[in-house]
């Protein structure tokens, strides 16, 4: 280059041409190279990025157990298949011998970890299960040993069931017959509220409540429908075994088809100001009642 070029190069260097060499144009030089962006590698996608979910996709086949005694008679059980075992460090200790006989590792998480899978207002105690559903049983497989039965007619709240199952186990309750509609998923909040009972009660799934009942009537099981403005004293009745004991819909109460598919229909005399109880409630009073004969 000659001296008359080079002056020019010098001269050309004013405030705007620094401005340009010390803030160069915002590119991006990796675009489109096949380059990685420089002290920075491929991210992963922001759904995988933070914090991947250790807990596998919900599923049809797999149910949720939560709650430290929900897991624990389930891990016990026979009857259940476990699949993965997610707890705290705490629960992890408290359960290493039943998870270790079920031949399950489990999967230390936080707290957060199990409110983020399974609600943040879940009490879940530091410990979830996934699992295969039991086997459904059959009306006519009914395993007789207490000679009593339980009929949900479209018992709708987890809540509630969940207390029947673990009134039913702490009976020795022989079956529990629910429809298949109309009524919650044997997990979850069930499963917790029945604090490990669901394992221990067999559980009949009905298409027809009706026609379930006549087949328990051909199975000689006396039906008894409960029914706070039924005229007969639930203690006044001839009861015999076996015996099927029909509990109704919180608000609805026994339906019309399932009253008259039902031998007798009782009410329970309570001697104070209320008069009507809780459907769970009125589950275990009869329970005890039916245990005196």
């Amino acid at each position: 280059m000659s001296r008359m070029d080079s002056s020019k190069t010098h001269q050309s260097r004013g405030p705007t041409a620094k401005r340009s060499e010390t803030k160069p144009p915002r590119s991006k030089p990796w675009e489109g190279q096949g380059e990685s962006r420089p002290h920075r590698p491929k991210s992963a996608p922001a759904s995988q990025e933070k914090n991947p979910s250790p807990f596998r996709q919900s599923s049809p086949d797999v149910i949720l157990l939560h709650g430290f005694h929900a897991v624990r008679e389930a891990l016990r059980s026979d009857q259940r298949t476990c699949l993965a075992l997610y707890a705290t460090e705490a629960a992890a200790e408290k359960l290493a011998p039943d998870s270790k006989a079920a031949g399950l590792a489990p999967h230390i998480v936080t707290a957060e970890d199990l409110s983020r899978r399974l609600g943040s207002q879940t009490v879940h105690q530091g410990v979830l299960l996934e699992a295969r559903p039991l086997e459904p049983l059959d009306i006519t497989e009914i395993p007789t040993r207490s000679g009593v039965v339980l009929v949900l007619d479209q018992i709708t709240d987890p809540h509630n069931v969940g207390a029947i199952v673990r009134t039913a186990a702490a009976f020795d309750v022989d079956a529990i017959v629910t429809t298949e509609r109309h009524a919650p998923a044997l997990g979850g909040v069930l499963a917790k509220a029945a604090s490990g009972g669901l394992e221990h009660v067999q559980i009949v799934p009905v298409v027809n409540l009706a026609r379930a009942l006549e087949t328990l009537g051909r199975l000689n099981y006396l039906r008894v429908g409960l029914d706070s403005a039924a005229e007969a004293d639930f203690t006044q009745l001839p009861l015999q075994r076996p015996i099927a004991l029909v509990l109704g819909g919180e608000g609805t109460g026994l339906r019309r088809l399932t009253r008259e598919k039902c031998d007798f229909l009782a009410r329970l005399d309570m001697p104070g100001k209320i008069k009507s109880l809780n459907v769970s409630n009125a589950c275990a009073v009869v329970l005890t009642l039916i245990g005196r004969i």
